[in-house]
């Protein structure tokens, strides 16, 4: 069984057991998360699409504590300008363990 969640501005395939690692939520590690934005839900035989979201659904997890992504280092640029700037940036993410899907 597996299904698509909606968090933040992206989308994640998950299955029970799983490990995902979105975009930063609030709670602290230990505490559950979920996640109501279900696009669709399968389990093999059937097959749920939400218009937009599958009513009654629920994907249930643990929070495993935030991280941080690898350093981007976006540049700017002008040309013939002598002028470059190079920033790095690291964005804030929060693993979840995918424990329960519920239709």
């Amino acid at each position: 069984m597996f299904a698509i969640i909606k968090s933040g501005a992206k989308q994640y395939k998950v299955s029970a057991g799983d490990r995902v690692v979105v975009e930063k939520l609030l709670p602290p590690q230990g505490e559950s998360i979920e996640f109501k934005d279900v696009l669709l839900i399968s389990d093999g035989a059937t097959v749920h699409v939400g218009r937009p979201v599958v009513e009654n659904a629920v994907v249930s997890g643990v929070s495993e504590g935030n991280e941080k992504q690898e350093k981007l280092y976006p540049l700017k640029k002008k040309r013939r300008k002598n002028y470059r700037r190079r920033i790095g940036h690291r964005q804030t993410m929060s693993a979840v363990r995918i424990t329960e899907i519920k239709v």
